[in-house]
């Protein structure tokens, strides 16, 4: 899940559903932001009661897992993205091209009201995402030496996508210029940023899981033609040209075409294989928790 969470577009959840884990996993952070919930409204016994609920056998060396594939894989992508800033964004956007149609699928309802949401919500995330661009800047699109806000706001936001179907925290932390710069934090040994990034996360997660979970369950279709239509728009930040996601800049593909055309295609294709491994397996599916979520 750590080596998945790492790279924007491929799903810790789809990889915990080809596994097995997902149940547990949700259950886990519900009963854990439930807790982080009562104690943030000075509530410590209801946080008690709620922390007990979390499977801490399974909770701990999961995350110690996740937190060994980011250390070890965060050196080798941060070169990668330096060197080769086109092939990635390439991988990157095959990626998330994947999980849109993942994503698709997981609609139970696919009318002209979701389409208009998809279609309003990706070209707003296509025209914001164009006015991050500045041309004086290598780097405009992930941002340079950012504030320690920026590191919490990002993990807040980030951490959301932990608990969705079908979408990667990394691919929102690309979208929001951080990706770069928490890659950075992470083999530069960068313990007050990546402290604040924790601290961010945990108050997201405590703050925003319970609302999102009640909005699938309210409004179960929209919140996903929402998250489609950011994944779509994402292609701003993910057009391999001129500089990979280090530039919202559209350019016309140059010699290196072939290779990132038939990376991108791979990387589609990984990420409906996995998918495909789970269904196979006959393990927990998405379609499942849909279910489960919207009957409650």
């Amino acid at each position: 899940m750590g080596s998945a969470d790492i790279v924007p577009g491929v799903s810790g959840g789809t990889i915990a559903l080809v596994l097995g884990i997902y149940e547990r996993l949700i259950a886990s952070v519900r009963a854990g932001s439930s807790a982080l919930g009562a104690f943030a409204r000075f509530d410590g016994s209801a946080g008690v009661v709620w922390l007990k609920k979390v499977d801490w056998r399974f909770i701990l060396p999961l995350g110690a897992g996740i937190g060994l594939a980011i250390i070890t894989l965060s050196h080798i992508l941060e070169r990668l993205l330096r060197e080769q800033a086109v092939l990635m964004s390439a991988l990157f956007l095959g990626l998330v091209a994947g999980s849109v149609v993942i994503a698709w699928k997981l609609l139970t309802v696919r009318d002209v009201r979701r389409a208009v949401v998809i279609g309003v919500v990706a070209l707003v995330v296509f025209v914001l995402l164009g006015l991050r661009e500045d041309t004086s800047s290598d780097t405009a699109s992930q941002l340079t030496d950012p504030a320690l806000w920026a590191f919490f706001g990002s993990g807040a936001v980030a951490i959301v996508a932990m608990i969705l179907p079908g979408i990667s925290g990394s691919f929102i932390l690309v979208m929001l210029g951080m990706y770069g710069p928490l890659l950075s934090a992470v083999t530069s040994r960068d313990l007050v940023s990546l402290g604040v990034f924790i601290v961010g996360a945990v108050i997201g997660l405590a703050l925003f899981s319970q609302v999102l979970h009640r909005a699938l369950r309210d409004h179960y279709n929209t919140v996903m033609a929402v998250l489609i239509g950011l994944m779509v728009g994402s292609v701003r930040v993910l057009w391999p040209w001129p500089r990979g996601v280090d530039s919202t800049a559209l350019e016309s593909p140059d010699e290196s075409l072939l290779a990132a055309v038939l990376l991108a295609i791979v990387a589609f294709g990984i990420v409906l294989g996995i998918e495909a491994v789970g269904r196979k397996l006959g393990h927990h599916t998405f379609e499942d928790e849909v279910e489960e979520l919207t009957a409650e």
